[in-house]
Order: structure tokens, then C-alpha cells, then sequence
């Protein structure tokens, strides 16, 4: 049974207690990502979040990573759309230890001028790897497709142009704006102790003053039958289709990743046997829903041989079309159900996966759901419902996206 307790600076705290281990996953989860930043704001979340690293008031970066060592523990955190998250898993024992690395990580940042210099450089590396990697490319790509200049169509890291143009105090005043007790959540999740767990939170985290308002996150909806091309000398086209989904939350998600199981999002499905087994034409072919705050997108993934686009766009379509009119089948969707039900049930014995989960919709949705509530969920999904939530997603016109050697000429036409 989850545990919930709220510190007075509104700092909210959701423990899952698993006490059959030793090890004990914690993450800080702060509201803020890519799409809450204006267009001049574009990368300031990516960026606090590297320049956490680089040192704090009473820790330099060597310091860091020592102690997260000494521990044997692991200390890392990620930037999205909709949230920060700064995460860590160790031993039972040392969680006073890790409460107090991660607190000192986001409550007292250095932002010393010769760190944020070099972590400059650092981030325009990584986004010079993102380029080179033609799979991440073709989806930033997509998210420019279907949301355009909304901020759900932004890049998580910003722009070269902008990175290499924030100061130190463009990073502060953004971090001041957004980083909020009342808008963050501590998550816990394996064997510790609550009445430590309270004790650590409030010694940590309970000082945190700061009630700057946040600007409510608008809802965006996704556009229809855009098409990006990228022409880059590689040996292989990768493609991704894109269809409006369903924001984070929404019952229909569950349906949404079921449809997905079925089409294209396991080795058993119709994409996967068509393409890949009968056709031979793509090593890499799958599906998959992208649930944000506020929206939701389905995705179709391809890496093909540029000679195969054209052959493998149509078999998509036709696929796609035998799906809608012909419905499942009884034995697609009772093994959908049971990959659903088993994936979750497996994600329960990872005390990161539960954290991951906790954190994340006690940030966005405000509640956290208990195991038997997810499963009575996953039971109720029906044929019926899963069709519905076919012809609501693949009957828009997708967007289109490609990366490869003449993704201009060979797309086209396509579609």
C-alpha cells in the first residue's frame, strides 16, 4: 500500500514500501520540461538539469561522484516534455545518504561560470550525437511534424543558436520561475523506513521556499498529414508515421497501448509478421504511444532499405486498413490483454519502475493508483473498445517523417 504525506511548503511525498529487498529507489520529480518553456526558453530545463552536476554549494563535481560511489549507488536524471527527474537506487542504508546528494543536486545548484562553460560544450555534443543518430532524428522530426512551433514541437535540448547564446543568470532566473516545493514530488520505492523517510524529506527538503505562480500547461493537439524529410548519406531510410493519441492518463491510453501490441508493438504482431518475417524487408519495425501531459501521439517506426520504402509505406497502409475493417481477431486480442497484464506485473518487481511510475502521476494527475486498480483496468478493456480507439487514431491523416539517402524523392509521393 502506497504512502502519501505532504511537507508544509506543499512538497508532496508518495512512499511504496517493498520490504522483501535491500535496495531502495528514490527520484525528485519537478514540473517542468521542454513545453513549459516559451520559444526564448527553449532548452533552459535540459540545461539546469546538466548544471546540476557541475557542482553545488557545498559539493564540487568530484565530490559527486564519489560519494555516489562510496555508496555503490547510481545518481543520474533526465529531462522530458513534462517533468525533470533526478533519480538514484542504493542500498537500504544509505538512503540518508541519497536523499541528501539529490536534495543538494536540485536545491543548490553552483552554476560556477567556468562549469556552465564547459557543460555548454557538452550539451552541443550531445545534440551533434542526437543528429548522428538517424532513429532519434526522424522522431525529433516527428514532434516537429505534428506540433509545429507549439511547444510540444520543440526540442527537448533546444537549439545550438540558443544554448550557445543562455547566461548564467538567463539559467538562474528560469530555475527560479520553476523549481517549486509545491510543484515537485519525492518518490521512494523499496525498503526503507517511513518514519525515517519523513524525517529525512523534511530535513532536506522542508526550508525550500518558493511559491512563484507557473503558468498552467495548455493542452496541444496534434497535427495532421505534415511530411519532414531529412536527405542524409546512410545506408538505410528510417521512417516514422505519426496519428494523434491520448494524453497521459486518459483511459483510452490503456486501449492505445493494446491496439499498439497488436499492430506493430511485439514480435507476434502484424507489422512485425508482415514486414519484417514474410516480406524480409526491415530488421526494425514497431509502434508505440508517447503520452504527454496535456496530449498523446502514436508513432509507426521503420528502418528499410531505401529500395523497400515505397513497398513498406504501402504494407503499413494496408495493414492499417485490414485492421479497420476486418477488427481483431479473438486470439490477437486475448494475447494483447495478457502481454499488457504481464509487462505490468513484471515493471512491479523493479522498485525504479515503481518509483518511476508513483513519481510521475502524483506530478501530473495528482493521485496514485494501487496495483489491483491497474489490473481490474487492463481487465475491463474490451474488443470493442480497443476498435473504437483504431478508428479514432489511424483514421486521421498521419504525419509523415524520413531520414536517409533521397528521403525527399523516395517519400514524395508516398501516402
Amino acid at each position: 500500500m502506497t504512502e502519501l504525506w505532504t511537507l508544509p511548503n506543499g512538497l508532496r511525498v508518495v512512499g511504496d514500501p517493498l520490504n522483501g529487498l535491500r535496495t531502495v529507489s528514490v527520484g525528485i520529480w519537478l514540473h517542468v520540461g521542454s513545453m513549459m518553456e516559451t520559444a526564448d526558453e527553449n532548452g533552459l530545463s535540459h540545461f539546469l538539469e546538466h548544471m546540476a552536476f557541475k557542482g553545488t554549494v557545498t559539493r564540487t563535481t568530484r565530490q559527486i561522484a564519489e560519494e555516489t560511489d562510496a555508496i555503490g549507488g547510481q545518481i543520474n536524471a533526465f529531462t522530458a516534455r513534462d517533468c525533470t527527474c533526478f533519480y538514484t537506487k542504493a542500498i537500504d542504508e544509505d538512503l540518508p545518504t541519497a536523499l541528501d546528494l539529490l536534495s543538494d543536486l536540485v536545491l543548490h545548484p553552483r552554476f560556477d561560470p567556468e562549469e556552465l562553460e564547459k557543460e555548454r560544450g557538452v550539451i552541443l555534443e550531445e545534440m551533434a550525437m542526437d543528429e548522428d543518430d538517424p532513429e532519434d532524428l526522424v522522431g525529433e522530426m516527428m514532434a516537429e511534424a505534428q506540433f509545429g512551433e507549439l511547444p510540444a514541437g520543440r526540442p527537448i535540448a533546444g537549439t545550438a543558436d540558443r544554448v550557445s547564446a543562455y547566461s548564467r543568470e538567463t539559467l538562474m532566473d528560469f530555475r527560479a520561475k520553476h523549481y517549486a516545493p509545491g510543484r515537485t514530488v519525492v518518490a521512494i520505492s523499496g525498503h526503507y523506513d517511513r518514519a525515517l523517510a519523513e524525517q529525512l524529506t523534511a530535513r532536506y527538503f522542508g526550508s525550500w521556499k518558493n511559491d512563484t505562480p507557473q503558468d498552467p500547461v495548455v493542452p496541444q493537439k496534434p497535427r495532421t498529414g505534415i511530411r519532414l524529410t531529412k536527405d542524409k548519406e546512410i545506408e538505410q531510410l528510417h521512417l516514422t508515421l505519426g496519428y494523434p493519441g491520448y494524453a497521459y492518463g486518459r483511459d483510452e491510453s490503456m486501449e492505445l497501448v493494446m491496439l499498439s501490441t497488436i499492430f506493430g508493438g511485439a514480435m507476434s504482431s502484424r507489422l512485425f509478421q508482415r514486414v519484417r518475417e514474410e516480406l524480409g524487408m526491415a530488421y526494425s519495425i514497431y509502434s508505440y504511444q508517447s503520452a504527454q501531459e496535456g496530449h498523446g501521439t502514436f508513432h509507426i517506426y521503420a528502418g528499410v532499405s531505401p529500395k523497400n520504402a515505397a513497398r513498406v509505406l504501402s504494407e503499413i497502409d494496408r495493414q492499417r486498413e485490414l485492421l479497420l475493417m476486418g477488427g481483431l481477431t479473438e486470439k490477437e486480442f486475448t494475447e494483447a490483454k495478457k502481454q499488457l497484464r504481464i509487462g505490468y506485473l513484471m515493471g512491479l518487481e523493479s522498485p525504479s519502475s515503481r518509483m518511476s511510475a508513483l513519481g510521475r502521476r502524483l506530478l501530473i494527475l495528482g493521485d496514485v493508483r494501487e496495483e489491483d486498480e491497474v489490473l481490474r483496468q487492463i481487465d475491463a478493456v474490451t474488443p470493442e473498445d480497443v476498435m473504437r480507439t483504431a478508428h479514432a487514431v489511424l483514421e486521421a491523416p498521419p504525419c509523415l517523417t524520413a531520414v536517409g539517402n533521397g528521403a525527399e524523392m523516395i517519400v514524395g509521393g508516398a501516402l
